[in-house]
Formats: C-alpha cells, structure tokens, sequence
C-alpha cells in the first residue's frame, strides 16, 4: 500500500468511526488498527487527531462540491439558486457527516466544529464569496432579481438553506414523508424569493450563457478546499 492509498484509507476508517461513535469516543490507537497500520503511521500522515478530522470533513465537503460540478455541468439550469440548493439539499440528507456539519451536532463532532470554524476560518470565507459572485454572474445575465442588493441576496437564501437543514432535526416527522417532496418545496421557496419569472427556453438559454463562469467559479473552490486538505498532512 503506497502513501496515498495508506492515507487514503485512515480517511475512509477515521469517517466510518466519526459517525458510528462521535468525535470524542474515537480514538488514533483504534482508527490504526482498523486501518491496519501503526498508530505512528497516522502521525506520520497528520500531526493531531484534530488534523486528521478535519481532512474527514473537508473530504466530506469537496466530494460534496464535485457532485455539484458535476450536476451544473450536465445541466446549465443547475446554476440556478433552486435547482442548486435543491441538490445540495439531497446531498445533505443523504450524507450523515454533512448532515452534522451542518446542524452543529455536538454529539458527532464534540468540540471538532469549533475547530473548523476556527482552522477554516479563510476557507469559510471564501465559500461567501464564491456564492456571491456566483449571484453576480447570475443577476448580469437577468436570471435572479435585481432589487435587492446581492449582500442581503446572498443573505437570504445561506437563512432559507439554514432552515430548511436545521429544520430536519428541529421539525422531525412534522414535514413531508419523502425526502424529495421537502427538496421540491426548499427549490420552490428559493425561486419564488430571488428567481426573475422567464419562460423555461430563455431561461435554459440564458443559463447555458453563464454556467461557464459559475462552473470557473466552483472548480477554483474545490482547488482551495484540496489545499486546505493537503495542509493537514505533514507530508
């Protein structure tokens, strides 16, 4: 098992642990010997059990980021607020480390989500501004609405997506049975508050026009995440 392959594996061992026990139970010694390697060779690959976490939930996120390049790249309509906080939506629920990420679930993550918060901070920083510039994007080819500025824009559909994530845990069993039917009603929520009303061509047509940029815009986000990921390793 080369280095990769080795590091690789500690990942995918160190995820399967954080779910089934939680941040604060999981220990380096067992991670090791379910990855079948010396608990030296986790540190030789990340230097705290911080670090290593950490590079859990990036992975988590940037597969997260390529399942929506994907989705934009096979639909330009996917570069639409609705359509793409609805696949994020799907995402979420399907994936249980997003899904704690998201709802600051202590007893997952323990004390690992301040960390983040505090490690990632520029990171953090830079998903805002990818997001509002992708609302730029779409505002200059007339596919959002023009009469809220694109800070309070943006402001408002990370407090709808808020909702309707912490909503899963706060509103059990009090929404729609099927998971789909809730994403339906998150898409529709986002496109009655910042979508402009065009017919379905001139909206295909002009997001095919912008997908480009926004796509540009994503792609250089996954690379800042795969760097932040690379800079929990040692090596």
């Amino acid at each position: 098992m080369d280095r990769a392959e080795r590091r690789a594996r500690i990942l995918d061992v160190a995820g399967e642990l954080l779910l089934a026990w939680g941040y604060d139970r999981v220990t380096i010694d067992e991670i090791a010997r379910r990855a079948k390697v010396g608990k030296g060779t986790v540190y030789l690959h990340w230097k705290t059990k911080d670090a290593l976490f950490l590079a859990v939930v990036l992975q988590f996120q940037f597969r997260g980021h390529q399942r929506q390049l994907v989705r934009m790249r096979a639909d330009p309509t996917e570069i639409l607020p609705s359509r793409m906080l609805r696949g994020l939506f799907r995402d979420f629920l399907d994936q249980p480390v997003l899904r704690a990420m998201h709802t600051d679930d202590a007893d997952v993550l323990g004390r690992l989500n301040d960390t983040a918060k505090r490690e990632l901070t520029e990171l953090i920083g830079e998903g805002d501004r990818t997001l509002r510039r992708h609302l730029g994007v779409l505002r200059a080819h007339g596919l959002v609405r023009e009469d809220l500025d694109v800070h309070h824009q943006q402001y408002a559909l990370m407090a709808v997506a808020t909702g309707f994530f912490t909503g899963e845990a706060l509103l059990a069993g009090r929404g729609p049975a099927a998971p789909e039917v809730r994403a339906d009603v998150l898409a529709r929520t986002v496109r009655s508050a910042l979508e402009t009303s065009r017919d379905e061509a001139a909206t295909t047509a002009a997001a095919a026009r912008a997908a480009p940029e926004v796509i540009a815009l994503y792609e250089q986000f996954g690379e800042l995440t795969l760097r932040e990921i690379r800079r929990q390793v040692r090596d």
